[in-house]
């Protein structure tokens, strides 16, 4: 029982970091015209300084923090860079100029780059194939927790003190978890090593040198690269990835700038609608998505990929029609709608991504998603976005926000053809995969895989 109440908390705790690590850029996009008026900047900077100035940074430093999380303490990179992103973002509210704020938004690139790939992996140990889409959608219910602080409190923040002591008052309080982490939760990996140490030494051998488990070196980089590019569903959710990150991202940054300009809101009032619509939407379709992945199609990937390749393409269908929109409500509505089926794809979608790959390789798998996927969207989705609303605006004025945003909506349908590619062979792909499933079930960490292995592991 005390091993459910771990793998429980263990989630919370995860949870929590990680809505504390989303809070910043939905924060950012809230108040990007409030920036921009008080910085004197243009689109274009603030689309390169929410894109690619945090994407590159975010997405190179996340392979070397990877590739510690496959061989180290997973615990200790997620406490450390956690307490980095606190004060980074702490720091952008003193931010005096455009340079400034770009080497403050590199250094919440560097923290915000050491949460993810290490949290996925920890929770592939504790739970099994059929039950990690359930368990990675309750971590990834950190959006919604985001979307309150991000949009609700963020908003508020901004319209009664000023976007500078917004950042400071959201920045800091993410040391709180950060620490909790470091004090509380557990690197299963130690435990593996202790534990094989015990039964040798139980079994009579010698306490010296003999004792300790015999050493194999982690996979190299160069292995691990390859091995991931042989799977062609993982190369399918790669490239999905990629492709969905460039539009998702040019779309999500500019959403509420584009409610500002079309509709007059203001930040408070945004943050309010943003807050319910984000925050229920995206709590119903994670949590719903990833339970019944779990309960109606668990061990059955094709057919969570193909539902998945379904509904992300009737979202680009809905977001059109959100931009062509002249009344609010009905935009709001649109919008709710959308944010309900993509969400409901995050916990199936990231949990086969988990199973695909060896343990060895899960942290850094996941790096390299958010590398190409940060590279080529994230970095450049709103950078594109904010090009597109400079070129666009002689010709519509001030609507053309609307039209750049509108522009992007086809690339939800190009990321469904990837999932619908993906569903293809992820059965065979699955079927070869080296993981078994019985290493990470409901009595947590496989205890006999170190053992048999001989895994050496560089803890910190």
């Amino acid at each position: 029982m005390h091993k459910l109440i771990y793998r429980r908390y263990l989630l919370a705790v995860l949870l929590v970091i990680q809505a504390f690590n989303g809070v910043d850029g939905l924060a950012l996009g809230l108040v990007l015209q409030n920036i921009k008026l008080d910085l004197h900047l243009t689109d274009t900077q603030l689309g390169f300084l929410s894109g690619i100035a945090f994407a590159l940074f975010y997405s190179v430093m996340g392979i070397p923090i990877a590739r510690w999380a496959d061989r180290g303490n997973r615990v200790t990179i997620i406490s450390l860079t956690a307490a980095v992103w606190s004060v980074m973002v702490a720091l952008c509210g003193m931010a005096a100029n455009f340079a400034q704020l770009l080497l403050i938004r590199v250094g919440v690139a560097v923290g915000e780059a050491g949460c993810i790939p290490p949290a996925h992996s920890l929770i592939a140990d504790y739970f099994g194939r059929a039950e990690r889409p359930k368990a990675v959608a309750i971590y990834m219910l950190a959006g919604s927790l985001s979307t309150l602080i991000g949009y609700f409190v963020a908003g508020w923040l901004s319209e009664f003190y000023g976007w500078r002591a917004m950042f400071i008052l959201l920045g800091l309080p993410g040391l709180v978890p950060a620490a909790l982490a470091w004090f509380t939760l557990r690197e299963p990996r130690r435990e593996k090593l202790a534990n094989s140490v015990a039964r040798r030494a139980a079994d009579g051998a010698d306490s010296g040198a003999d004792a300790v488990v015999p050493a194999q070196d982690a996979p190299s980089l160069q292995e691990v690269l390859a091995t991931l590019w042989k799977n062609r569903t993982f190369r399918s959710l790669l490239l999905c990835l990629s492709v969905m990150s460039f539009f998702v991202s040019g779309i999500l940054q500019w959403q509420p700038a584009f409610f500002v300009r079309s509709f007059g809101l203001k930040t408070g009032e945004l943050g309010t609608w943003f807050a319910l619509i984000y925050g229920s939407a995206s709590f119903i379709g994670t949590y719903w998505g990833g339970e019944l992945a779990s309960r109606r199609a668990a061990r059955n990937e094709r057919l969570q990929l193909r539902v998945m390749a379904i509904v992300i393409a009737n979202i680009g269908v809905v977001s059109a029609l959100m931009y062509l929109s002249s009344n609010r409500l009905v935009a709001f509505g649109l919008l709710g709608l959308g944010v309900l089926g993509g969400c409901a794809a995050n916990g199936p979608l990231f949990a086969i991504i988990q199973t695909l790959v060896p343990e060895r390789m899960r942290a850094l798998s996941i790096a390299s998603i958010y590398l190409f996927s940060n590279l080529i969207g994230a970095g450049l989705g709103p950078l594109a976005a904010g090009v597109l609303s400079d070129i666009l605006h002689p010709l519509v004025g001030e609507e053309s926000l609307r039209y750049a945003l509108l522009a992007l909506c086809p690339g939800y349908l190009w990321s469904g053809w990837y999932l619908w590619r993906a569903s293809r062979t992820v059965m065979r792909d699955l079927e070869s995969a080296r993981e078994p499933d019985e290493v990470a079930g409901s009595e947590g960490p496989g205890q006999e895989a170190l053992a048999q292995q001989g895994v050496r592991c560089e803890l910190s």
